[in-house]
């Protein structure tokens, strides 16, 4: 077999890539389901006509396996419950802004890094949430595989339906290595999305707060 298609045996399973990968009209694989992530890993490292049993890629499918865990670790995180364990009563009806908040997170089509800055702003209707959990609600979405359109959309959301202020908005401002390292290779371009409610759709509260992101005078 050419290299990169060696069957690979691993604690007693072996995976034949000339048959486990084949997909089914766009399904999952037929039988993938037996085979631990780091197989599934070694497999692939097998096909990009690499040697998986070298030394420098041996443990690369315990780290691997590791990494995605940790980058998609939002899927078992619930953001209201985060929300809602810091909910404080307060007589205050001014623009609450939290900016700059650090975003990483992998595009959901090439599964790629993207990253860059999110800004959270609302106007309270009774009550606030502790400042640290919003950023702790950025990365429950943004550690999921995503698109950063709908990331935006979650968090506005979220906190929304957590704390019902008068109106929610989120500015995210990325860059995507999907366009940076393949593709268009574009190194310079970065993509601004916008999500609003509530007040935020009045066109005062809208433009206060997308002064002060054009005001937070840090490039991602």
């Amino acid at each position: 077999m050419a290299k990169g298609r060696r069957a690979i045996a691993h604690q007693g399973a072996t995976i034949d890539p000339d048959h486990t990968v084949a997909v089914n009209n766009g399904a999952a694989p037929k039988g993938l389901e037996r085979y631990s992530t780091q197989q599934i890993v070694r497999e692939l490292v097998s096909r990009l006509d690499e040697d998986p049993t070298r030394d420098g890629l041996l443990k690369t499918p315990e780290r691997v396996e590791k990494a995605l865990t940790f980058l998609t670790r939002g899927y078992h995180q619930h953001p209201q419950e985060i929300l809602r364990s810091a909910l404080f009563d307060v007589d205050y009806d001014e623009m609450v802004m939290v900016k700059d908040i650090e975003m990483y997170s992998l595009c959901e089509h090439h599964m790629l890094p993207f990253f860059g800055k999110v800004h959270i702003a609302y106007i309270p209707k009774g009550k606030v949430v502790g400042l640290s959990k919003l950023p702790r609600l950025v990365d429950v979405f943004a550690r999921r595989l995503q698109v950063q359109e709908r990331m935006t959309r979650e968090i506005a959301n979220a906190l929304q339906e957590a704390i019902k202020p008068q109106g929610v908005g989120v500015v995210v401002e990325a860059r995507h290595l999907c366009m940076m390292m393949r593709g268009v290779e574009k190194q310079n371009s970065s993509t601004v999305t916008s999500s609003m409610s509530g007040v935020f759709l009045e066109d005062k509260t809208r433009a206060e707060f997308l002064s002060l992101v054009r005001d937070h005078g840090n490039s991602i």
